[in-house]
Parts: C-alpha cells; structure tokens; sequence
C-alpha cells in the first residue's frame, strides 16, 4: 500500500531518514525502504550496519528482508560507527546503509544511505527517488530471495585509519575519550589501542537510552563531565564522540572546548604540507580563521553549503583533499571523500605526540583561536523564512548579503548566518566577531530581531 506524502514529509529529510521509533519509522516501513534503496542503487549486493540503540536490530531485519526480497544479497557488519559503515562501502565497494539517528534522542532512529565508495545520497541524488517509489507503490521485488552474510571490518577499519596518519612513534599521552554510551565505545579501543596512549575511558558501555547525557557535543552541556575528568586526571588531551561517532569534539589539557573550526584549520595546514595548493572545503559557517590558514598555507579554500551531502559532493567535484564543518564533520579524500570522526582525532593525537615533550595540546591549538564565535543558537519559530527576512531586513545596510545557505551577513568586524535546520524544525543562527563585545551585541540583536 502506498504511503501519503505527508507520511513521509517529516522523515525523508535533506541527506538522510529519521524519525520516532513505532509512529514515524516503523519496521514494515524500513522493509519497503530496504526495497525501493535496493532498486535504486541496482547493486547485486549491499552492506549494513547500525548503531546501539534498542530499536536498531528489529529495524535493520526488516530493511534486510526488503532487500533481500528485490534478490540482493546483504553483507551485515553488525554494530558499527557511521564511518566504518562508510569504510566498508569502499572496502567492498559497494553501497551501503547506516541505522542511527547519530546524537537524536533514544526514541529516534534513522537512516543514512550511500553508494559503493561511500558517495552520498541526499535529496538531489536518491532520497526524492526513494520517496517517490514508497508514495507510488513502484517496490519491484523479485521471486528470487537474496542471501545475508555476516562480516566484521572493525580491525580492518582501525588499519586503514592508522595508516593515513603518522601515529607510529608518538609520545605517551593520557587521554581521555567520552563516548557518550555511543559507538564510540565500540571503535576507539580496537582503532587506538595499538597506539602509545594511556586511554580513559568515559561511557564506554554501548546504552541506546544514554542513561549519562546525551550523545551531542555540539550541545557544550554534554562536555562538562569530559571537561572535568582531563582537569582531574591531568590529561593531556580530552576527545568527545556522538552517538555514531562520526563527529569528534576536543577539549584540551586546561579543561577548555576547542572549537571544530580550530582543528579544520590544524587538519587543514597538515594537509597541505603533504597535498600543497590542493583545495579545501570548509562550511559557510565555520570560523574566519579556517579559510585565512588555508590561504596562507598555500591552499584554495572553497566555501560550501552546511550539510554531509553538500561538503561530499563539493570534495568529489573539486578533487579537494580535506573538508570540515563547524558542526564537528571532518571529510578526507584518502577515506573516499567520508567524514570520519576517528580519523579526525587521530590528526589531532599525532600532532600532539609528535611535538616535542612537554608541548601542550593549548599552545598548538591557540593561533587557531582568533575570532569570537556564539556558537549554534537554535530557536523554534512559527515561519522559518519570514524570520530570515526579518533578519535581512533588520541587518541589510550593514554589510554583503550572500544567500548560499539561509542568509549570511558579512561585515570587516563580523559576520551572522540564519538557516533552517535539515533535520529539526529549528531556525539556526551562528556569529562571529572579531571580539567578544561585538559578538554579544550582534548575537543579542539577531535573537531580539527572530524571536521578537
């Protein structure tokens, strides 16, 4: 039976598929997604992984079972980061999909799908397609039924990691990881113990309710706990993952957060040093400081729109070779274009363990600390575009109006960015200054001006 557009409208987002578990995502519902992904991607075989939350083993069965039923074959990596997931699908290349609703609640789950080599699938490039077949009934299947075999990749997932960084000789550092009773949890040990680090551990018992906080350092409330075990244990760096682990968030040896712009513009100079005038993709809203470093490294840096889709996409266009987001991503082209957070904190590790002794994580990561940022302030408004407006009306004469995503203002001393959220029914501003006086009073005025 076909599905209602409006069934599917809050679910089927711009790059990739979530919802509450039992009303929106249901398991007859990933069955005939399982379907419609097979017949898009027309690939004798697939592989899936998922996550640790309660819902994902009835979910990830039912959305085999449709694939299977179309006459593909299914290779199961069972548990698995989001990234790995990605690994796989260029290990085996083929394509692939990823159950988790990354730092969502535990009533949430979803789904993230990509093609073989981890190219993704957004709203442009397969999800309108996938939508369109699940509201037309159009579910080819097969009255041959496809196979299922299990695999394991974590051990190979963890080589491949270690191979793209210099972490071979590396000073011993004390670290400690938060995985927010995420997947990180499952990944750190098998990727970092071959390391020369002493690892403490946070929250490392996978618990899809995250009984500790929430799976989301983006949220900086989730990183106090992480924030206070570096200071007590004299650690020299602290690392922080969300639910799938995909994102990496760090803190350093004094207990302060380090912005994702501040370790886009470290992965970023490293990377040039080895790639010199390669292109770079950064987010509209990371920091000043990402596209300034790579200009002055010798790079070409590109600006894109926020999103895995668009920054993938940009990478794949450009052949640029790193790619990061204020929001905690980081994309290589040595890990098929994917974000991985792991990867990201093995960058961070090495060039910690590589500077001479004593060297604090601090003194690396301060000129990378220039500018003044508010960080992401959500607010829920009843029109999500005639706020903008307002904002652009409120702010118009103040500076270069630039509408690649949402509505950017850019000043000598500051710029503002409002845009509707992909995923929740939110309206994101994110500013930055050249100091802190001047964040606060443009912050302040944004906010008045959205929220009235």
């Amino acid at each position: 039976m076909p599905y209602s557009e409006q069934s599917l409208a809050t679910i089927i987002k711009s790059y990739d598929i979530r919802g509450l578990v039992g009303t929106e995502l249901t398991p007859s519902l990933c069955k005939d997604i399982g379907i419609a992904f097979a017949n898009l991607v027309d690939s004798s075989e697939l592989v899936v992984g998922y996550d640790m939350r309660p819902s994902s083993e009835s979910l990830v069965s039912a959305f085999i079972d449709g694939v299977c039923a179309t006459g593909r074959n299914v290779v199961n990596i069972g548990l698995a980061a989001t990234d790995q997931l990605y690994f796989a699908t260029g290990l085996f290349n083929i394509p692939g999909a990823m159950f988790t609703a990354s730092h969502n609640p535990a009533e949430y789950h979803g789904i993230k799908l990509a093609r073989a080599g981890a190219k993704p699938i957004g709203a442009e490039t397969g999800l309108q397609d996938i939508r369109r077949a699940l509201t037309s009934g159009s579910l080819s299947t097969s009255h041959i039924k496809g196979s299922v075999r299990t695999q394991d990749v974590l051990e190979a997932y963890g080589r491949h990691l270690r191979s793209l960084v210099d972490c071979a000789n590396l000073r011993r550092l004390k670290v400690v990881i938060d995985a927010g009773n995420g997947m990180a949890g499952h990944t750190a040990p098998s990727v970092l113990s071959p390391l020369n680090l002493e690892i403490i551990p946070m929250y490392f018992e996978l618990d899809g309710t995250f009984p500790n906080h929430e799976a989301n350092p983006l949220d900086s409330s989730t990183l106090v706990d992480l924030q206070a075990r570096v200071l007590n244990e004299r650690a020299d760096i602290g690392l922080a993952f969300d639910g799938d682990a995909d994102r990496c968030f760090l803190v350093d040896e004094r207990g302060q957060l380090v912005e994702p712009s501040s370790l886009t513009a470290l992965i970023a100079e490293r990377e040039l040093r080895k790639s010199p005038g390669s292109t770079i993709i950064y987010s509209l809203i990371s920091s000043r400081i990402v596209p300034e470093v790579i200009s002055r490294s010798g790079g070409k840096p590109l600006r894109s729109r926020v999103g895995h889709s668009n920054i993938k996409a940009e990478m794949a266009r450009t052949n640029a070779i790193f790619g990061g987001e204020h929001s905690g991503h980081f994309y290589f082209r040595d890990f098929w274009n994917a974000d991985s957070g792991m990867l990201a904190a093995l960058y961070a590790l090495s060039e910690l363990g590589n500077s001479i002794p004593n060297t604090t994580f601090s003194s690396i990561i301060n000129k990378y600390r220039k500018y003044h940022g508010s960080g992401e302030i959500n607010s829920k408004v009843s029109d999500v575009k005639a706020a903008i407006e307002k904002v652009s009306h409120a702010f118009a004469e103040e500076g270069e109006i630039d509408r690649l995503d949402g509505l950017t203002i850019n000043t000598q001393s500051w710029w503002l960015n409002v845009r509707a959220s992909n995923t929740e029914p939110l309206l994101r501003l994110n500013v930055e200054a050249d100091t802190d006086e001047i964040m606060c009073r443009i912050r302040d005025r944004a906010l008045e001006v959205i929220r009235g």
